[in-house]
Parts: C-alpha cells; sequence; structure tokens
C-alpha cells in the first residue's frame, strides 16, 4: 500500500512540476497589460489596435484587437487569407458585397463570431464603441473593393 501511495504522490508531484512549466512556457496577458495603438495606416483612422500573440507582419497565425468608435467603418475589402473575428465588446456589424451597405449588414453583439472567407469582399462598422478580435494569419493585408477607399493612399 504504501510503495503505491508514494508512487501516485511522485506522479502527482511530477505532473504539477510539467503543467507549471508548460503554462510558463505560454502566453497569457491581462486586460490592463495591452498596448493599444493607432490601427495600422490601412484601416480608416480612429481606432486602436493591440496584438496578442503572433506577428501579422509575417507569415504565421496572429492574434489581434481592434477598439473603434461608434460610427467607425471599414469600406468594401478582402483579405488573402481567411479572418475569424470575435465581438469582445459592443456592436459589430458586417457584410458581404464591393460597397458597405448598412440595411444589409448583420449584427454581432458581445461574444458574436464570424468566420469570414479570404478574398471575399466585406465591410463592417460599429454601432456603438466595439472592441473585435481577429485571427488569421500573416502577413495582414488588405485590398479595397474601391481603391479610392484605401486610406494608406491618402497619408
Amino acid at each position: 500500500m504504501r510503495p503505491l501511495l508514494l508512487t501516485t504522490v511522485l506522479l502527482l508531484v511530477t505532473t504539477g512540476s510539467v503543467l507549471a512549466q508548460d503554462l510558463k512556457a505560454g502566453h497569457a496577458m491581462r486586460p490592463d497589460q495591452l498596448q493599444w495603438m493607432p490601427a495600422p495606416s490601412v484601416l480608416p483612422k480612429g481606432a486602436q489596435a493591440t496584438v496578442l500573440s503572433g506577428d501579422p507582419s509575417k507569415a504565421g497565425p496572429f492574434t489581434m484587437r481592434l477598439k473603434a468608435p461608434a460610427g467607425y467603418k471599414i469600406p468594401a475589402h478582402s483579405h488573402p487569407t481567411a479572418e475569424r473575428i470575435t465581438v469582445i465588446s459592443g456592436d459589430f456589424h458586417f457584410g458581404m458585397g464591393d460597397k458597405l451597405d448598412q440595411a444589409k449588414a448583420e449584427k454581432l453583439g458581445s461574444g458574436g463570431f464570424v468566420d469570414l472567407p479570404a478574398n471575399m469582399n466585406h465591410y463592417a462598422f460599429m454601432g456603438t464603441d466595439a472592441v473585435v478580435q481577429i485571427d488569421s494569419m500573416g502577413p495582414f493585408a488588405i485590398t479595397y473593393a474601391n481603391p479610392a477607399d484605401d486610406p494608406s493612399k491618402s497619408q
């Protein structure tokens, strides 16, 4: 009985140590650790962004958040990779097509999710102040359906 008990205790201690090492190797951020900066110039002015993991400028997976005020609009555009968006807070509206059409948009509130396919034109706007999380593969690129909508071309 004692050898079995000793073996069980050693197994639990060893497993706990391995799990603790795995957590140290992982990546966690508290909300107060997020470093918000102006969103990239390929997005309309007025939003802020923070990268949670990965590097959107390099090949590979990344996770970032976008914080935008009520009324913020991103004209119709596409990306070369799929984009998964989770609404953290506020009201996020999106639609598919070559032109932003508020009447045809779908509204997602906190906890909402949309999986947008690669190379498909879509648009978005915020009904309230909102924070959305974007998971995708880098390098991040955006192509506006109407090149005149690209804010980086006017800066």
